[in-house]
């Protein structure tokens, strides 16, 4: 029914996320964070689900939750984002752009009314500290990759990251080059931040390698997901990260103009509530995250991903972890006495 559900909607178009791999509704015999069997899983291509871990599980290891714009994590990870902290994780914002084609006013306008947002967002979500690299809106094709790729390591080795989640470099069908020059920039930058040759003049001020150990990549289209993810217990954090963001997108307080809208109409929507807040709220969990989301995200509702899978909400994502080498357990296994 699962595979059914989810892969005949990618194959209609709806929803390509899981177009060419195995839907499975197993889970792994243990929830697949910190058991170890995370490239296992990973390199055989299944659908992992990961669940809502008790406690602080990932107390000491570090994110950096990466965006080209102020709204991208907000809209995609808000959720995973809210999970992670909540279990334990540190963590960082790092906005690439400086969102200067969003929002009215001027340029100058929209560039700051954008970094203040991105400021709140980071607040919503429990992050530490928020990054604004500055880089021309819309125009990150004509930057200097090795400039971009640079400032990425310097940061991931600077905060010790061990996970980051950023736009899919493989996603398809991407329109913005913000979000594919940026997802290529992290890709390659988490795998060189732990290389002892690469930007030299970063070790002579005295950072030293640092390798990121997982990847959680998403997507606004079709993307090859491997990992489903239960925001159950974190989609009030993500709506509220949504909320945070005035300037752009599809949260701020477009809820309240609705309502207002429809008031003048003399009609009201009973689950925008009888107040500005609560139809700011309602309208990002009802709307944009659910009934409408494929016209404002571009990708399946987080209420029916998470009924597929048995959860109330939940998000998709393409992991990459930890690659172990099973070369010790083989000589232990197999190594005889000479």
């Amino acid at each position: 029914m699962i595979r059914g559900t989810v892969l005949g909607a990618a194959m209609t178009g709806l929803d390509v996320a899981t177009y060419g791999q195995t839907v499975s509704s197993s889970r792994p015999a243990q929830s697949s964070a910190g058991s170890g069997r995370e490239a296992d899983w990973t390199c055989k291509g299944e659908m992992v689900v990961e669940e809502q871990l008790p406690g602080k599980p990932h107390a000491g290891k570090v994110l950096a939750a990466i965006q080209p714009h102020a709204d991208d994590i907000p809209l995609f990870a808000g959720g995973l984002v809210g999970k992670l902290i909540r279990e334990g994780y540190t963590g960082y914002l790092i906005r690439v752009t400086n969102d200067e084609m969003t929002g009215s006013g001027t340029r100058g306008e929209g560039v700051l009314h954008n970094e203040q947002d991105n400021d709140a967002v980071a607040k919503s979500l429990g992050l530490k500290k928020s990054y604004n690299l500055a880089y021309r809106n819309h125009r990150m094709d004509e930057m200097s990759p090795q400039d971009l790729r640079g400032n990425l390591i310097l940061l991931f080795r600077m905060l010790k990251v061990d996970t980051i989640i950023c736009y899919d470099h493989w996603g398809l069908y991407e329109e913005n080059p913000d979000h594919y020059v940026t997802a290529a920039a992290v890709e390659s930058a988490a795998w060189m931040a732990g290389m002892a040759k690469d930007y030299p003049e970063q070790l002579e001020a005295g950072l030293k390698p640092h390798s990121v150990m997982e990847k959680y990549y998403y997507a606004r289209g079709p993307q090859i997901a491997n990992r489903v993810v239960d925001i159950s217990g974190t989609v009030e954090v993500k709506v509220a990260s949504i909320q945070a963001i005035g300037t752009q997108g599809p949260g701020g307080d477009n809820g309240a103009r609705l309502r207002q809208r429809l008031a003048e109409k003399k009609l009201r929507l009973p689950v925008l509530g009888n107040d500005d807040e609560t139809a700011n709220r309602k309208y990002i969990e009802h709307f944009v995250l659910d009934e409408d989301s494929m016209h404002t995200r571009g990708v399946l509702s987080d209420r029916e991903l998470g009924a597929a899978y048995g959860f109330a909400w939940a998000e998709r994502f393409r992991y990459i972890g930890p690659n172990r080498s099973r070369l010790d357990e083989y000589i232990a296994k197999n190594a005889v006495a000479v």
